[in-house]
């Protein structure tokens, strides 16, 4: 391997708790909480990523020969594809059909959390490629005999240097508001053409006229019976959409602890008791929202909570984007954009790989037409895109 990569070792963790949490962070820095060792660890220690959901913990991790940590991913052995949000159930039946075996593979990922941003995680200034630890990433997929490594929704840098490493790249969509320097919402509103500026002033009007009283807490200021109120709306999301509850109730209460301020939850009171809630976490310039859920039903509320106190909170706090989460064509008329997301692939059966490689050539042009399209559908007078 190039940058003296064959003095490296790669070691897999069963757990990030093996991992000292500064060496973990001095590779995964600041900029992006959900890869770093507060975020990996509380999802491990309340029991959301275990055999019992099919996210077993491989953390993967690249020594110099001195024993420091030179670069990590946080890796797991995945028995299905559910909560990805990068879908490739289709690719799995496909070879499963075919005679082959699927499961498990191996994914590097915020578990359970579409938000795009690094996977990779390269100590600064510490002389490795990803190209370097892209190939140990295939060492290990082809030591353990497992079908693929996924990387999903890392950064156009590290999809840019995985493809010239010969992994396969994929691409998607998602919906984000960028901040243009405004001072407050209605400095937001005057961006937009009058026909959108109306509907929006409408929905939030029609929202804060139901009786409700409106909360952003952060860090110390989130109680547990807000984490219990909040877990109750999680629970009822879940069970509308016919999912399953991966994050346990444990999950919130060591997210409060353990990133303190970059949590924010944003609820809706009424006589004093919560009935909804958005759940976001918060970087240095991007607030990133997660999960909701209501009890009731209350127009707009929705889209009050999720997005335009979102907005509220960005614009307050000097930040650059919100990104909303995954999927979502009503986003674009209240603001928030398509942008590119990205995922690259490495696929170890050569003919089924040339199968994917085909398939995802197909799924680009398509991809590629459709954000071309959405772009059309700006709400802004002079689209910033």
């Amino acid at each position: 391997m190039p940058d003296g990569s064959e003095q490296l070792s790669l070691t897999l963790h069963r757990s990030i708790g093996e991992i000292a949490a500064a060496e973990w962070d001095l590779c995964a820095t600041s900029e992006n909480p959900f890869v770093s060792h507060a975020f990996l660890s509380a999802m491990e220690d309340s029991g959301s990523t275990n055999v019992r959901t099919g996210w077993l913990p491989q953390h993967a991790v690249l020594r110099g020969p001195d024993g420091q940590i030179k670069a990590a991913a946080p890796m797991y052995a995945k028995s299905h594809s559910y909560g990805e949000y990068v879908f490739d159930h289709g690719w799995g039946q496909a070879f499963e059909r075919a005679g082959g075996k699927y499961y498990p593979k191996l994914q590097i990922a915020a578990p359970f959390s579409p938000v795009p941003g690094p996977r990779l995680l390269i100590r600064p200034k510490c002389g490795i490629s990803i190209a370097a630890m892209a190939g140990a990433l295939v060492q290990a997929c082809e030591g353990l005999d497992l079908s693929s490594v996924h990387v999903t929704f890392c950064t156009e840098g590290e999809w840019t240097a995985l493809g010239d490493a010969g992994w396969l790249q994929r691409i998607g969509i998602q919906f984000h508001w960028d901040n243009n320097n405004f001072t407050n919402f209605n400095d937001f509103l005057g961006a937009l053409s009058s026909r959108k500026r109306k509907a929006l002033r409408r929905e939030r009007r029609e929202a804060q006229n139901c009786g409700l009283e409106f909360l952003t807490l952060q860090g110390t200021e989130i109680t547990e019976a807000h984490w219990d109120a909040f877990y109750r709306f999680y629970q009822s999301t879940v069970d509308r959409k016919w999912g399953s509850a991966y994050l346990t109730r444990k999950f919130f209460s060591l997210l409060g602890e353990r990133l303190g301020n970059a949590v924010v939850l944003m609820l809706a009171t009424q006589n004093g008791k919560p009935v909804a809630g958005a759940l976001n976490l918060k970087s240095a310039d991007t607030l990133y929202g997660r999960n909701w859920g209501c009890k009731g039903d209350f127009p707009f509320l929705h889209f009050e909570l999720c997005y335009y106190r979102a907005i509220d909170f960005a614009i307050a706090n000097n930040l650059k984007r919100v990104e909303a989460g995954a999927q979502g064509r009503h986003k674009i008329q209240r603001g928030y954009l398509p942008q590119t997301t990205y995922s690259a692939h490495w696929i170890s059966h050569t003919s089924f790989r040339r199968a994917v490689a085909n398939f995802l050539v197909e799924e680009e042009q398509d991809v590629r037409a459709e954000m071309a399209a959405l772009a059309e559908q700006s709400p802004f007078r002079d689209d910033p895109q």
